[in-house]
């Protein structure tokens, strides 16, 4: 029997980036010229926005903020070093970088095997970082090896489709040159401290921008600014679905498995109530209780238009870690929320080692 372990981390672009880089799109949104004109007062805003902003628009919010991040990726990482997986599965959302107008699935597996990657020469393709410092100080001729495990890739898409789950898969990629920046960055970030990272990968994009995945094409809208809509993502209780099958699988096979869900919780440039400025902080927190207290019915009887009303799109990537870890019977040994007005999100970290049943 295989063993499993939760973990559920952020891949947030500017963490990459230098401390300056932090309030990029908050700037930007403040200079939308359709944002009504009280919203560029501070006097107008959240308390806790005008609390980061404070009087050094941001600076110390921002490194404390980053210090948030690095100790959830260092718990985390500690976790998996412990663990050992001979795989990490990673649910990660797909902004446009492999699924584009020849094929939207909702979700899919990418059996790769190893692959180099350049992840500062290939960053215009999926997380604007092209050209910007980051904090590691590397160039665009840096380069990383990106295990795969092809074997795992293909009993898991067997397994699936013999459990009802029709699942689409790839040896290679697309369009995108290496890994889209769901997944490079979760491993960037879980060797944010640069020691290494051997364990093979496994990459599970979601559909999860659905509405906005085509028209939009991986960029943010500005207010104002009307597009076509395309077909949905799959619904929440669809991706805690899948989530639950991939847990079995992996629970019945012979390999120890990391299951990691990565992304931020609700985006300031997708939330229309609070004009694309600030996260939806309420619908995040709500659903963080429930994560905390195991309670996975506030989780399944969410809706996809509750979420997208939230700008909660990329949450499905946890949405399949709840299932996951529904179907073994967990809840979180440890978790932590770093909340955020002015640095595009909350985030929040989750580790889930207990015993499977």
């Amino acid at each position: 029997m295989g063993e499993v372990l939760g973990l559920g981390v952020t891949h947030y672009p500017p963490l990459s980036g230098t401390d300056d880089n932090l309030t990029r799109v908050f700037r930007g949104a403040l200079a939308d010229p359709k944002l009504p004109a009280e919203l560029r007062d501070p006097a107008f805003w959240p308390e806790r926005a005008r609390r980061e902003w404070a009087d050094d628009e941001g600076v110390a919010a921002g490194k404390a903020h980053r210090e948030q991040l690095r100790e959830g990726f260092r718990r985390t990482r500690e976790a998996l070093d412990e663990f050992q997986p001979d795989v990490v599965l990673i649910w990660g959302d797909d902004q446009y970088e492999n699924f584009r107008e020849d094929i939207v699935p909702p979700y899919a597996v990418l059996a790769y095997e190893d692959k180099t990657v350049h992840p500062w020469r290939h960053a215009d393709e999926s997380s604007n970082m092209k050209g910007k410092p980051n904090i590691w100080s590397e160039g665009e001729d840096t380069a990383r090896t990106i295990r795969g495990h092809r074997p795992f890739a293909r009993h898991l898409v067997e397994q699936l489709m013999g459990r009802g789950i029709d699942m689409p898969y790839a040896y290679e990629p697309l369009h995108h040159p290496g890994f889209a920046h769901a997944f490079l960055n979760t491993v960037l970030y879980l060797d944010y401290d640069r020691r290494g990272f051997d364990y093979p990968v496994v990459a599970f994009p979601i559909n999860c921008y659905g509405r906005k995945v085509i028209s939009f094409q991986g960029n943010i809208s500005p207010l104002g600014v009307e597009r076509e809509l395309d077909p949905p993502s799959p619904t929440p209780s669809r991706i805690m679905d899948v989530g639950a099958a991939v847990a079995r699988v992996c629970a019945e096979s012979p390999y120890r498995v990391a299951l990691v869900a990565s992304s931020s919780w609700s985006h300031s440039f997708l939330v229309d109530s609070t004009f694309r400025l600030f996260p939806d902080s309420a619908a995040d927190e709500r659903m963080y209780d429930a994560l905390v207290a195991g309670d996975y019915g506030v989780w399944e009887n969410t809706s996809l238009e509750q979420a997208e009303k939230s700008g909660q799109q990329e949450l499905l990537n946890w949405w399949a870690l709840m299932g996951a870890m529904r179907e073994l019977g967990r809840t979180p040994s440890w978790s932590s929320f770093a909340a955020s007005n002015i640095f595009v999100s909350n985030k929040v970290f989750a580790i889930y080692d207990g015993p499977q049943r």
